[in-house]
């Protein structure tokens, strides 16, 4: 605008605002088509199923959560969905997990263990099925939306395990540190 030049930063707004609009409206289709599959899934039991083999891994991330607490189940159906690639659908997941994790937490001030670890694992989460970035390809025509899968696995795998091994790193110098405390 200083520059002389309002018109070109006028018609990029409206560009940008207009490709944002077609990259939404791509978007909702591709989200609708997961979201439908995803209701499949659970009418089918799959979801469940996937949470039943997650059960192992949930135990021992959260120690301190009763195996047949609610927290478990959200926590559980959390993950399945990360793993999906379905961020949207895990979102309302991992509130409820939150709220049930706060039901057993002692102290209400200060996050629990298990409400850490599941904020950790939850923003790292591994993702099996990229569906939003594989979406946001299709949208601008890549020749192979899929070709990112690999690297998405890798790098979520590497990123939740980091997430892990700091939270038990923070965790136990957060027990060490209380304890000194305490003496």
């Amino acid at each position: 605008m200083w520059t002389g030049r309002m018109a070109e930063v006028t018609h990029a707004l409206l560009q940008g605002a207009q490709s944002g609009v077609e990259l939404s409206i791509g978007l909702i289709s591709v989200i609708a088509f997961w979201m439908g599959l995803m209701n499949v899934a659970e009418q089918a039991r799959l979801v469940q199923a996937l949470a039943r083999l997650l059960r192992p891994v949930g135990r021992f991330l959260f120690p301190s959560v009763p195996a047949d607490h609610p927290a478990m189940g959200a926590i559980l159906a959390n993950m399945s969905a990360n793993l999906l690639g379905l961020g949207n659908a895990a979102t309302p997941l991992g509130l409820k997990a939150m709220q049930e994790l706060q039901k057993l937490n002692s102290n209400r001030e200060t996050a629990s263990d298990a409400m850490c670890t599941l904020l950790a694992v939850n923003t790292a989460s591994i993702t099996l099925i990229p569906t939003t970035v594989i979406a946001v390809r299709m949208q601008y025509q890549s020749h192979d939306p899929t070709a990112i899968v690999g690297t998405t696995i890798l790098a979520t795998a590497i990123g939740t395990a980091v997430a892990i091994i700091l939270d038990r790193i923070f965790r136990a110098l957060s027990h060490r540190r209380e304890k000194r405390c305490k003496q």
